[in-house]
């Protein structure tokens, strides 16, 4: 009787011990609107050229006439208006259809999609990986009623509205010179050794929209896909894999141009992405509330030696989830 119960609970245990593996697969967590987000990162506020509030946050240009007027019937006139609003989120994830920004819910609609990966040299740490991402909706000060009645506030509620494993092009180089044929001219040696120029700038400030095909320290954003030449660590790999995602957004028309004259009277279209209009700040799996310099949000192509120490952990915290504020100019009535 010993004999045959020994086998039967270790076959137990084995079952036990293989739930347990999937359930950890699929991490993540709600972001907390109170202790989990940096709010300073909505700084500066600004009135034309003009900065009324901005707590030593970063900034790019904005609109210089105070007054801004738009068409309509009648004509209307108001005040030019800038700030950094909390509009969208990114996850960036191992596991096909888990969805960080939600708890770490997986989809499982039975969908083959490949996983996370890494390729590994014979000695060394790995050298290129690829990873799923996610795109939400996410206007955070609207569906908070932070401020009422203040209509340069997208409106709406938290949606997913992006999945890469259903995108065919997410998963192959190839496929994905479809939406950005100009990889071929910028995907190469000569032109990634100009993205160091773009690496720095963007550890003191804001990158440089002319090289808008590096992502600053990460490398380069072509081609738009999930497969990253080189994998120093999750931190690293998921913020090139946020800016290749966002800019895979504006390229498909997904995402729009917020930011500038040209945007007073409303979003316009930006199929090339100006990677100064956004800030990220992690929100799992350590949320990045910890101000470096006096800010807590790194534009893209900002170095992640200083902010994303120890960010990373085995099992739970291999998945990475990032609220992005999108910088928006409007003419406020």
């Amino acid at each position: 009787m010993r004999q045959r119960l020994i086998p039967a609970l270790l076959f137990l245990v084995a079952i036990t011990t293989a739930g347990t593996a999937r359930t950890q697969t699929c991490t993540g967590k709600f972001a907390n609107p109170i202790t989990d987000i940096c709010w300073s990162c909505v700084m500066p506020i600004s009135i034309g050229a003009a900065r009324v509030a901005s707590l030593g946050q970063e900034d790019i240009e904005n609109p210089a006439n105070p007054i801004c007027i738009c068409p309509g019937t009648p004509i209307r006139i108001g005040l030019a208006i800038g700030f950094w609003e909390p509009a969208r989120q990114v996850d960036v994830t191992r596991t096909p259809f888990c969805l960080v920004s939600l708890g770490g819910i997986s989809l499982n609609p039975g969908i083959p999609a490949p996983e996370a990966a890494q390729w590994t040299r014979t000695t060394g740490p790995a050298s290129s990986a690829f990873y799923q991402a996610h795109w939400y909706v996410n206007p955070m000060l609207y569906w908070l009623e932070v401020l009422l009645d203040f209509a340069c506030l997208e409106h709406g509620g938290f949606d997913l509205a992006y999945l890469t494993e259903v995108d065919p092009l997410w998963k192959d180089d190839e496929l994905t010179a479809i939406i950005n044929p100009d990889a071929i001219l910028f995907a190469n040696p000569l032109a990634l050794a100009a993205c160091a120029a773009d690496c720095v700038a963007a550890s003191v400030g804001f990158g440089l929209a002319p090289l808008f095909w590096c992502a600053g320290c990460q490398g380069g954003l072509y081609p738009m896909d999930g497969y990253l030449p080189a994998h120093i660590g999750g931190v690293q790999s998921s913020m090139l894999i946020t800016q290749r995602l966002t800019s895979k957004m504006h390229r498909q028309l997904i995402a729009w141009g917020y930011h500038g004259a040209a945007a007073l009277c409303g979003p316009y279209f930006e199929p090339v992405m100006d990677k100064r209009e956004y800030k990220t700040q992690m929100t799992y799996p350590i949320p990045n509330t910890t101000k470096i310099n006096g800010t807590c949000c790194q534009p893209f192509g900002r170095t992640t030696i200083l902010w994303g120490a120890g960010k990373e952990y085995p099992v739970q915290g291999e998945d990475f989830s990032y609220l992005l504020f999108r910088k928006r100019n409007c003419c406020a009535f």
